[in-house]
């Protein structure tokens, strides 16, 4: 194993061709945490409710739903999906984006998400070389996909994803990986404070709940991994980008739907955690 890692060490080609075939199987598995996450939340929020309303009745009786089981299968057949008919990308297109049973139409979302995944993983290498900080960087790059994805489907930012990415976010700069154990800190703290106050004035002055929690967590997180000298920043390219991509979906939708915020705090949080520091010295004119 250390013959091989030295190996991708001193091979770029070698290390960039690993690196992007294991993302791409990375975004196969996202696509499952993406799309299972919500159903899994649904299904433990019945079974409290029921057991808080209900606690004389027994518990529903129905499959758990897990990352890794019910195995997969076409929504509509239930045909089971085989091992090469999920191959990353490219069983997408030897099926020409339908199930092999039943022709039922595939998301083009899927491979795009795959290729999403290897691209930006690509981009850590790109930027952090054979390091410890780019197998954090991967691993916070992720868990932005997947985040980003499940709040544009559903509009929840589930905290078993964004309170465990705070928490490796200060266990490692307790090491100084990314800044130090103080700023790190301080930036989750403050990170939290300043779209917690931002809600709390608007539900004050509006009578309406602006933004949810997990928008909060996550930008905290986001702070325990950069410090809070980042925050402005995330803070501005995520109105931004927002902004942008409101407009956007405005026109595409021509309707009003609840707007999530937790995708462009993500993309806002990874553009800062690559280029944070350079897009800042260039803004105060360094």
């Amino acid at each position: 194993m250390l013959e091989l890692i030295q190996y991708l060490i001193q091979n770029p080609t070698a290390h960039y061709m690993a690196v992007g075939l294991i993302s791409l199987c990375i975004g196969s598995f996202l696509n499952v945490v993406i799309y299972r996450t919500p159903k899994m939340m649904e299904q433990e929020w019945r079974t409290d409710c029921q057991f808080l309303l209900h606690p004389e009745q027994p518990i529903i009786d129905e499959s758990k739903i897990t990352l890794s089981k019910p195995d997969s299968a076409c929504p509509k057949c239930s045909t089971p999906i085989r091992w090469y008919q999920n191959i990353p990308v490219i069983s997408w297109v030897l099926l020409r984006g339908k199930c092999g049973s039943c022709q039922n139409p595939i998301s083009i979302r899927y491979p795009l998400i795959e290729l999403l995944t290897a691209v930006c993983s690509l981009i850590i290498v790109a930027v952090f070389g054979p390091t410890v900080q780019m197998l954090f960087g991967l691993v916070l790059t992720w868990i932005l996909i997947a985040l980003t994805f499940i709040d544009f489907d559903t509009q929840l930012l589930p905290d078993r994803y964004t309170l465990p990415l705070a928490a490796l976010g200060l266990g490692i700069n307790s090491y100084a990986v990314y800044t130090s154990p103080t700023a790190s800190i301080w930036g989750y703290i403050i990170g939290f404070l300043c779209l917690w106050i931002v809600y709390y004035i608007f539900k004050i002055v509006t009578g309406k709940e602006g933004m949810g929690y997990g928008d909060f967590k996550l930008l905290a997180a986001l702070g325990a991994w950069m410090g809070p000298m980042l925050l402005p920043l995330i803070v501005l390219l995520s109105s931004l980008v927002g902004a942008i991509i409101g407009i956007i979906l405005l026109r595409i939708r021509k309707e009003n739907q609840p707007f999530a915020f937790g995708p462009y705090i993500a993309i806002a949080g990874w553009i800062a955690f690559l280029w944070g520091d350079q897009i800042m010295k260039i803004y105060l004119g360094q």
